[in-house]
């Protein structure tokens, strides 16, 4: 439904030509109020939060009729009041008024400016279209009422605006009208006839009960109606999120288990060759132990016998050594003889033994 989207994308593009930029206290003319082409949005020469006097000066407004004016901080303590029932706030925003009786002048698309009639509750649109405020409206610039009957003539204002779409723009025509709840004002007739049910043929979103005339121009569901569905269509939903949420923690789980499978493998290869290594290490300290043993064993035992075959030749003042030799012996449990002789001091020779 273009129509309804089309105030969103007219505001979002509208921000920046709101108001003018003279601020309070600064020369304006009044004459340079206008709508903007395309959009209808008031516009003046003065600051959002300003309006053109009758002296030609901008002055603050003295009244709003949004709840979040634009221009104004969220916190501002300058934002002026709403106007109480019975009165209304103008385009401009000078001061609340009275609101005007059948037939006065009114500012474009503010049926809220009019007197609502005798009859209002049976009047009032409780569609939530805007089709009229409190049973009136404001057509071509004239407070009516909104309560011409079928098949009498009716009043009819067509607007164009600019609507943007992706890749350019086009033209978005709002057709409105004083006929009474239920009814439309038919263009061409100039008459007020029923509004039509969901699959009949229609030109405009305002010939169809739903408000809803679709590119092939047949009245469809309304815009804002919520879709029900069968249910099926819950327990499958169900079913399937459940059915992810369990895949998923299945995966999670066989994903990890080979992850501390490889890991364990791993652990346990470093632990096969560590062992390995110590035993290794182990292997060749006793190899050198008993290595060591057999040397000194075969050493001793052939010392023991050149003593035996073998006299000592002496000689002159050759001095007969004591057969001590230097040992050592070493943590491992091996023995070490480096076979040097030590000679006998004088102090020994004197008589000090061992």
């Amino acid at each position: 439904m273009r129509s309804h989207s089309l105030t969103l994308l007219l505001l979002s593009s509208f921000a920046a030509v709101h108001a003018g930029n003279v601020t309070t206290g600064g020369q304006c003319n009044q004459g340079n109020n206008r709508l903007q082409t395309g959009t209808y949005q008031f516009w003046s020469e003065c600051t959002a939060t300003n309006y053109c006097s009758d002296e030609g000066k901008c002055t603050p407004k003295g009244c709003r009729r949004d709840d979040f004016p634009f221009g104004y901080a969220q916190d501002s303590h300058i934002i002026p009041d709403k106007c109480p029932r019975g009165q209304f706030c103008p385009d401009e925003g000078t001061a609340c008024q009275a609101l005007l009786p059948v037939g006065s002048p009114c500012q474009m698309n503010r049926d809220d400016q009019c007197e609502a009639p005798p009859n209002f509750k049976e009047l009032a649109d409780t569609t939530g279209r805007g089709l009229n405020s409190n049973g009136s409206v404001c057509l071509n610039n004239v407070c009516m009422w909104a309560n011409v009957t079928l098949q009498n003539p009716c009043v009819v204002e067509n607007t164009a605006y600019i609507a943007y779409e992706i890749g350019g723009e086009f033209i978005d025509i709002v057709s409105r009208g004083n006929c009474a709840t239920g009814l439309y004002c038919d263009s061409v007739q100039k008459v007020c006839l029923n509004e039509k049910a969901l699959g009949e043929q229609c030109d405009g979103d305002k010939e169809c009960i739903s408000w809803n005339c679709q590119a092939d121009g047949t009245c469809g569901r309304p815009a804002a109606e919520p879709r029900h569905f069968g249910i099926y269509v819950y327990i499958l939903v169900a079913l399937g999120i459940f059915g992810g949420m369990f895949g998923t923690l299945i995966g999670l789980f066989c994903f990890h288990r080979k992850q501390r499978d490889t890991e364990r493998e791993k652990r346990m290869q470093y632990w096969k060759e560590q062992n390995a290594f110590h035993q290794n290490l182990k292997n060749m300290r006793e190899t050198a132990r008993l290595s060591i043993l057999s040397l000194n064993e075969r050493s001793a035992r052939s010392t023991m016998y050149s003593r035996e075959d073998t006299q000592p030749i002496l000689q002159g003042n050759v001095q007969k050594t004591s057969g001590l030799r230097n040992y050592m012996a070493r943590d491992d449990g091996s023995d070490y003889d480096d076979g040097v002789v030590m000679q006998p001091t004088k102090r020994m020779q004197d008589g000090n033994r061992f």
